[in-house]
C-alpha cells in the first residue's frame, strides 16, 4: 500500500490570482521558448565557482599554507572537515526552505556569503583555531548552493534527468579541473591569502550573473519568494503537487539508509585521495608540478564520468551502473605511483568514480523516493555523505602524520569502497521511474508537465499505482 502524503500546510497558498505580490507571470500559459538546458548550463556554471572550487584546489594550498604559518598538514587538510561539518549544518537547514522557497531567494545569499567567507580565510592570522573559522562559514554558506540548483534541474527533466545532472556536474567538474590552475597561477602570482580573495571575487560575479540569468524552476510560481503549490490559468485551477514520498516516509525505507550510506562511504575514499593527491604523489617521487596535474586529469576524468555516467545511467538502471563505477577507484589504487602516466591513469579511475557517483546521488532519491520533498531529503543524505567523507581527508593525514606513509590507509579505503558497492546494487527495483515523454512536454508546457506530475501524486494511493509497475504506465503523448 502506497504510504498517505502529509497534507499540505495551511500557509501554503491555494491559488496566486488574487494574491498581493504575487510573482508576474502567474497566470500565463508557460509557452515559453528558451530552452531548460539553458537551467542546465546556468546551475552548472554557477556552483562551478562554488564550494566544489574550494574543495578542488585545497590541495594546491596545503604546501604553501604550511610554510608561511608552520601549520601541519593535517591541520591545514583538516580546514575542509571543519568546512564539512559548517556544510552538514547548513545542509540541514537550506533543506527545509528548498521545497517552499524558490531557488533564487536561496542561491543568490547562499553564493555571495560563501564567497565571501572564502575571501576571509587569506585575512586570518598563522593561529588554527581562527583559521578554522572561516572555512567552516565556507561550507555553512556553500550549503545553499547546491541544493535548490539540482532541485530546479531534476524538476525540468524525467527521461534525460541523469544527463541533465550529469551535464551540470560535468560543468562544475570543469571548473575543479581548472581551478588548480587559476589557484597555482594565483598563489605564485600574488601568494595564497590574495589568491583566495581573487577566488572570492570570481566566484560571486559568476555566480549571481548565472543565477540571476538563467536559473528557474520549472512552473514555478511564489508568492514574495514562497512557492505555491497550486496556480490559476485561464479558467481552471492547476496543482503544482509532485509525486513522492515525505521526509518521515523515506526514513522508514531501506533505499533511504542505502543511498546515503552507500554513497557517503564512496566520500569517505574519494574525498581522502582527492585532498591529498598533491603531498602524496610528491612523496613518493613525482615533482610538485606533476603531482599538482594530477589535479587537472582527476577534473577532467570526473567531467567525463559525469557527462557519460548521465547518458548511461538514463539507460542502464543505476543499481547496477553505481557498483561498477564505485569499485573502480580500487583498481586506481594499486598503480597510484611514479611515474606521471601511471599515476595519472590511476588518478583517472578515481575521478570517473567521483564523477558518476554526483549523477547517482540525485537520480537515485528521485527514482526511489520521489520528488515531493527532494530538497528535504536529498538535504540530510549529503550531509551524511560530506560528513562521512570530511573522515577521508583526517584518516589520511593522521595515516601519514603516525605512520610516516599513506600506505597503511590504502587496504582500509579499499574495503570502505566494497561496502559501498553492496549496499548500493541492492536498491531494487525503481519506484518512480521516468514519464514517457514528459521532457519534450516540460518544454513545450511547463504547467501542463506540472498537471502530468499532479495526476500521478493524487494516483499514489489508488491500487493501480501502488506499484512500480502501475507508475510506469503515465506517459505524454503527442
Amino acid at each position: 500500500m502506497s504510504p498517505v502524503p502529509e497534507p499540505a500546510s495551511d500557509l501554503v497558498p491555494r491559488s496566486t490570482d488574487a494574491l498581493p505580490g504575487a510573482q508576474p507571470g502567474a497566470q500565463r500559459t508557460a509557452g515559453r521558448t528558451r530552452s531548460p538546458w539553458w537551467v542546465v548550463v546556468g546551475a552548472g556554471t554557477a556552483n562551478a565557482v562554488g564550494p566544489q572550487m574550494y574543495l578542488a584546489t585545497t590541495g594546491i594550498f596545503v604546501l604553501p599554507i604550511v610554510q608561511d604559518t608552520g601549520f601541519s598538514r593535517t591541520t591545514v587538510t583538516g580546514a575542509y572537515s571543519v568546512a564539512a561539518v559548517g556544510m552538514v549544518i547548513g545542509l540541514l537547514l537550506v533543506s527545509r526552505l528548498v521545497d517552499r522557497y524558490a531557488a533564487r531567494y536561496i542561491l543568490v545569499p547562499g553564493f555571495l556569503l560563501f564567497a565571501a567567507s572564502m575571501a576571509t580565510i587569506g585575512l586570518v592570522p598563522a593561529v588554527e583555531w581562527i583559521y578554522f573559522i572561516p572555512c567552516f562559514f565556507v561550507g555553512f554558506f556553500g550549503a545553499g548552493t547546491a541544493i535548490p540548483a539540482s532541485r530546479v534541474v531534476v524538476g525540468w527533466f524525467d527521461n534525460n534527468r541523469a544527463l541533465a545532472v550529469g551535464v551540470v556536474t560535468g560543468i562544475i567538474g570543469l571548473g575543479a579541473a581548472l581551478g588548480p590552475l587559476l589557484a597555482g597561477a594565483l598563489i605564485d602570482g600574488v601568494g595564497w591569502r590574495l589568491a583566495y580573495g581573487c577566488m572570492a571575487l570570481i566566484a560571486a560575479v559568476v555566480s549571481v550573473t548565472m543565477v540571476t540569468l538563467f536559473v528557474r524552476g520549472r512552473a514555478e510560481r511564489h508568492v514574495r519568494g514562497r512557492l505555491v503549490q497550486e496556480t490559476h490559468v485561464g479558467d481552471r485551477d492547476v496543482s503544482l503537487e509532485l509525486p513522492g514520498l515525505t521526509f518521515r516516509e523515506s526514513l522508514r525505507t531501506r533505499q533511504f539508509w542505502n543511498i546515503a550510506l552507500g554513497l557517503g562511504l564512496v566520500g569517505v575514499v574519494v574525498i581522502g585521495l582527492q585532498v591529498h593527491l598533491v603531498p602524496m604523489m610528491t612523496d613518493r617521487g613525482l615533482s610538485p608540478d606533476e603531482a599538482a596535474r594530477l589535479l587537472v586529469v582527476f577534473g577532467v576524468a570526473s567531467l567525463v564520468g559525469r557527462v557519460v555516467g548521465g547518458v548511461v545511467i538514463d539507460r542502464v538502471h543505476g543499481s547496477i551502473v553505481g557498483p561498477i563505477v564505485i569499485l573502480a577507484p580500487i583498481a586506481g589504487m594499486f598503480f597510484l605511483h611514479p611515474p606521471f602516466s601511471t599515476a595519472a591513469v590511476a588518478v583517472a579511475f578515481i575521478g570517473v568514480a567521483f564523477g558518476i557517483e554526483g549523477d547517482l546521488l540525485a537520480l537515485l532519491i528521485t527514482r526511489y523516493l520521489g520528488m515531493r520533498n527532494f530538497g528535504r531529503i536529498i538535504g540530510p543524505i549529503q550531509a551524511m555523505f560530506i560528513l562521512g567523507s570530511a573522515f577521508g581527508p583526517l584518516l589520511l593525514g593522521l595515516g601519514y602524520d603516525e605512520l610516516g606513509s599513506y600506505d597503511p590507509v590504502m587496504p582500509v579505503l579499499m574495503g570502505v569502497l566494497v561496502v559501498g558497492a553492496v549496499l548500493i546494487a541492492t536498491l531494487g527495483r525503481y519506484v518512480y521511474p521516468a514519464v514517457d515523454g514528459f521532457d519534450r512536454l516540460a518544454a513545450r508546457d511547463e504547467l501542463a508537465a506540472a498537471e502530468v506530475l499532479s495526476d500521478i501524486a493524487e494516483s499514489q494511493d489508488s491500487p493501480a499505482s501502488s506499484s512500480p509497475a502501475g507508475r510506469a504506465r503515465f506517459e505524454v503523448r503527442g
